[in-house]
């Protein structure tokens, strides 16, 4: 530095401290270019690799490296300005702002570099086809520039000269009374956190919960709230606070679809009930759409009202809705010809009407009738005898 400072002194005529500040700014432009034309050659290199760690680094890198040479090569500057015009406090201020500069230019290098992993992460791991959580890639992205952002906050009012202690106590204060004003907001935010590292669901997942009338597709989670899309294409807009009490099922991540009938035969048909039966499982066991591996029941299992009832349970491989329909149709029309083929029928309901045979009638007896007993005659009394006419 001395050298080419001396050179352009006795060059130009220049003074020496002129001199030194000039040769500051040239050596500072060669280092930028050089940096630029490594960073191009690295970045080339990088899209060689299998990995994609080297190619977020250098491009999160590639533009506060070379302000960070700039920030260096000007704090230089300012210590021979200051051997020229000698002023403490001026030194110190640019010195603090140089320092500042570099805490800024490395929190923005962890900005983009977080930004750059998780964009280069989506893109290759929905590209090779396998399944990508894309909601835990976008929160621990949100997670890191979160921390970045108050670290860096921190550490600049630290340089500036706050006392960090007294901020920090403030700062506990400030939060217990936003706490209490924002106590709903809170509850979501934790409440999204939650649903960040738990993962009960991802965006694309079809959810419903038995608690509440809530059903459909999850389109967005953000730190408040969760998007929704209900199957009448309306969007619902549900607090994350509301997912830590209710029960949420999932069913996009189940393994099988159930199939559960229960197919009823007349009473008349008693005798080709085990036949049915048996015929029944042997083609539900042969049937391309049926997991065999799974719980499969084919049997007899009550005396209905109207019914011999027979169970048919099983599932099906897959769990796409509109495919296990048209299984379950196939299903039921084979089960329909088995129940043909044994000149069966399929009972419906039925009531039987016994009605009685009424008694038959008892002849009349010879001789005049019987006079009838006096409704009120007392048993007791005897009665009196007829009266004679005269």
């Amino acid at each position: 530095m001395n050298d080419i400072a001396q050179r352009l002194q006795n060059a130009a005529g220049l003074e020496l401290w002129l001199a030194t500040v000039l040769a500051i700014a040239v050596l500072t432009l060669l280092a930028n270019q050089a940096v630029r034309v490594l960073l191009k050659h690295a970045a080339r290199w990088a899209q060689r690799t299998a990995t994609h760690w080297d190619e977020a680094l250098l491009n999160a890198a590639s533009k506060p490296l070379r302000l960070l040479v700039w920030l260096v090569s000007l704090g230089w500057m300012a210590r021979v300005l200051n051997t020229h015009w000698p002023e403490p406090e001026l030194l110190a201020s640019a010195l603090q702002w140089r320092d500042i500069g570099i805490i800024l230019c490395v929190a923005w290098f962890l900005w983009h570099f977080a930004g750059e992993v998780t964009e280069t992460s989506i893109r290759r791991g929905t590209q090779s086809g396998h399944d990508f959580d894309v909601t835990t890639a976008m929160a621990l992205s949100k997670l890191v520039r979160l921390v970045v952002f108050v670290v860096t906050a921190i550490t600049v009012a630290h340089t500036l000269g706050f006392q960090i202690g007294g901020l920090l106590a403030l700062g506990g204060v400030g939060g217990i009374a936003v706490g209490l004003a924002a106590r709903d907001l809170l509850a979501n935010f934790f409440g999204g956190l939650t649903i960040y590292l738990d993962r009960p669901f991802s965006v694309g997942d079809w959810i419903r919960s038995p608690d509440k009338s809530l059903e459909g597709t999850v389109e967005y989670i953000s730190w408040r709230h969760t998007r929704i899309r209900a199957f009448n294409k309306n969007p619902i807009y549900v607090p994350n606070a509301v997912f830590t009490t209710i029960v949420v099922e999932n069913p996009s991540r189940m393994s099988h679809r159930r199939l559960k009938e229960t197919l009823g035969l007349r009473y008349r048909d008693f005798a080709q009930v085990e036949a049915v039966v048996a015929d029944i499982k042997a083609m539900l066991l042969a049937h391309e759409g049926i997991d065999t591996s799974q719980t499969l029941i084919v049997n007899f299992t009550a005396f209905g009202t109207s019914s011999l009832d027979i169970l048919v349970y099983g599932f099906t491989k897959t769990t796409v809705w509109v495919e296990f329909h048209a299984i379950k149709q196939d299903v039921l029309l084979r089960m329909g010809r088995i129940v043909a083929a044994h000149g069966a029928e399929i009972a419906f309901p039925t009531q039987t009407l016994h009605v009685a045979t009424p008694a038959p009638t008892e002849p009349p007896q010879d001789g005049p009738p019987t006079a009838p007993r006096a409704l009120f005659e007392d048993p007791g009394q005897t009665p009196a005898p007829p009266v004679k006419p005269p």
